[in-house]
């Protein structure tokens, strides 16, 4: 299989069980997976293999930065969302260019653009609301699911075709700008209603532990140990703050469903 043939076919497969996870689990956890690398982990390791370790070692610099502009644009978004979904995307699109564009102006080492990534999660998770109550659930239209795979195919094929003209911090950050999250906040906001919306994107926000965790360790790693060690540490890394990330998530659900039960 050519490098071109596995772009067009892994990350669309992603996107399709991101998809499906939110609609067997719920929009919480379906946006606790849409955080995982699942668009701009194949990225990197397309312009590992197409423009060398030292070129994406550079990038994750610019997934940082973009994982504090995703906090951000969860948390404007959230805010906005009664508004409907045009106000709070556009919205909330605008504070993730400006915010980027801060980080990237600032110039911070990968250590401290990975604690800002780290503060901005935490802080957003602090401040989105944890909305527990049931929403009705709608069937999508047919040409949703694969609307969805194309644009994500193109959007790894756009990237990693640009890199070398825009460079790779702005690579990292293009590649990281929440694409998968955009389309199930916005369906759901559609479909269901502003409240699924933000549990999309609370569970995001939650995931963005695990997804600046990718890029730090990404960072140290990838010009010093081989791609198997440097991916797969990253990996493992990922899963384990993600299992952390979901237990934190079930347990008060599991809580509250006991505490209204003995009532």
């Amino acid at each position: 299989m050519n490098l071109l043939a596995f772009k067009l076919i892994v990350t669309p497969l992603l996107l399709l069980a991101a998809s499906m996870a939110v609609r067997r689990w719920g929009e919480a956890i379906g946006g606790l997976v849409v955080a995982l690398p699942l668009t701009s982990g194949p990225i990197s390791l397309f312009l590992t293999l197409e423009h060398g370790s030292a070129f994406a070692a550079q990038a994750t610099a610019g997934s940082l930065v973009a994982t504090a502009a995703q906090a951000a644009f969860c948390l404007v978004y959230c805010r906005l969302a009664v508004q409907g979904w045009p106000v709070a995307l556009a919205g909330a699109c605008a504070t993730f260019s400006i915010v980027a564009g801060l980080l990237q102006h600032i110039a911070l080492p990968e250590t401290g653009l990975f604690l800002v990534a780290i503060l901005a999660a935490m802080l957003a998770l602090s401040v989105i609301p944890n909305t527990t109550a049931k929403t009705d659930r709608l069937d999508a239209p047919w040409w949703d699911l694969p609307t969805r795979m194309a644009l994500i195919a193109g959007l790894v094929v756009s990237v990693t075709l640009t890199a070398p003209y825009v460079g790779p911090q702005a690579s990292g950050v293009l590649a990281s700008f929440p694409f998968m999250g955009i389309i199930l906040a916005v369906f759901s906001h559609r479909m269901i209603g502003h409240a699924a919306a933000q549990q999309v994107l609370r569970g995001m926000v939650a995931g963005l532990l695990a997804f600046a965790a990718f890029f730090y360790v990404l960072g140290l790693t990838l010009t010093r140990f081989n791609l198997l060690i440097a991916y797969g540490g990253a990996i493992v890394c990922t899963l384990a703050i993600q299992a952390v990330s979901l237990y934190r998530m079930r347990v008060p659900a599991t809580v509250s469903a006991e505490s209204a039960r003995m009532r």
